[in-house]
Parts: C-alpha cells; structure tokens; sequence
C-alpha cells in the first residue's frame, strides 16, 4: 500500500529535548549548572516518559505541560540543583524547544512529494503550537494532534486513532516516524508502517513489532517512502 501520510513524533523525533538545559548551560554565568545540565536533561526526559506512562496505566491524567514540570522538578532534586529561576528558565526554553536542523529541509521535501504531513504527540496543544512556532515549521504541516483531545498518552491505541479520524486514511497508509523505539513498536503493532529514528545508535527495543526501518536522523525521510510500497 502506497504511503499517503507521514506523522511524526514531537519530542525527541522533530524537537531537541536537551535544547532547554544545554542552552542555560551555555549561558555567561552558568555555574555549577554547566557541570550537571547533561544529568538533568537526562533524569527530566527519562521522568516525564515514565510519568506519562503511569499515568495512562493508572486513569490520573493531567496534561504534559504539567508532566513536564513534575519531571523536572524531580530531575533538579535528584542532581541537588535548587533554583528557582533557573527552574523558570528551562521551562520557558522548553516551550520553545529548537528543531533538530534537517527538519525544515526534510519536511518540504515530503510536501513537495506530495505528502500528507503531521504532528501526533503527548505534548498539549500549547506546547506544540510554540514548538512549532518557534521552528517555523507551520505552513510544512496539515495537522498538530494532540493527545488531550482523547485525554490519554500514548501508547493507548485512541492516540493513534487520531491519525485517520483526521486525514481519512487507513493505518497502512501512514509512515509513523519516532525516536522513541516503544512508540514505534507501539505504533507498528496499530498497523502503521514506521520508522524509528535512531539518533543514539541503540539496540532495537526487545518488543514485538519492530520498526520497518530504522535511520539515523530525519535527512532523507522522503527517499525512503518507496521501500515502504
């Protein structure tokens, strides 16, 4: 079946988690943060996964904006950083995360393939729309969905129901693109096709339904389309 739609992941997949804490770490004055600032990027990404996945199993559901405080204020704990208005400030850079730089390029170039392009996330629908915004990506993509329109986080299978409740299309039709390996073996097994973008260079997650294909980045996204026919 040929791919007629390509949905990505946000965070991690289009947008730099570690943008916020290596920016302050790069700040004039940055201190003692600039010996930790790789730690709590890490502990934060590492937190607001496991927060959403809780909090999906468990029926508690808040929104990612506050998972995303939550993580991090557990990350500045863990690595013994009390500041507030360093607190605020990663948070504010947060909401603006940097793309990673083949990504405008790659995006225009699925367009003009003539490509059905989106957003399916857990970030809330503010979130995404300053991410994007600040990208400047907003005019290469049909659709921003956002998991609060089912009030659930992936990878609940209503998520990705998402996807053709917006473009019409079947699973088949779609290329799922992530960085992170649960999500895409999550979405393999809805009956996506996908791709795991593999930018650490890890194994392939011990899971069911692996990833049709795996790259190293997002350059090339649109080359890769007819392997997928």
């Amino acid at each position: 079946m040929t791919i007629t739609t390509c949905i990505f992941d946000a965070y991690g997949t289009l947008f730099d988690v570690s943008a916020a804490a290596r920016a302050v770490a790069e700040e004039p004055g940055a201190g003692a943060f600039a010996g930790v600032w790789q730690d709590v990027a890490g502990h934060w990404r590492a937190k607001q996964l496991q927060y959403t996945w809780i909090r999906a199993l468990t029926g508690r559901h808040v929104d990612f904006w506050q998972v995303t405080q939550d993580a991090l204020d557990w990350a500045l704990e863990r690595c013994d950083v009390a500041d507030a208005e360093l607190r605020e400030r990663l948070l504010g850079l947060y909401f603006t995360l940097a793309a990673y730089p083949e990504v405008p390029g790659m995006l225009a170039e699925l367009k003009d393939a003539g490509l059905a392009t989106g957003i399916l996330s857990n970030g809330s629908p503010e979130m995404l729309q300053g991410a994007v915004d600040s990208a400047l990506i907003g005019d290469m993509l049909d659709a921003v969905l956002s998991v609060e329109s089912v009030g659930i986080f992936k990878p609940d299978a209503r998520v990705y129901d998402l996807v053709g409740a917006h473009f019409g299309c079947r699973p088949d039709q779609v290329l799922f693109v992530s960085s992170n390996g649960w999500d895409v073996t999550s979405a393999s097994a809805y009956g996506f096709r996908t791709l795991w973008v593999n930018r650490a260079g890890e194994p392939v997650d011990r899971l069911p339904d692996p990833p049709d294909r795996i790259a190293p980045d997002l350059t090339g996204v649109a080359g890769l389309l007819g392997r997928f026919s």
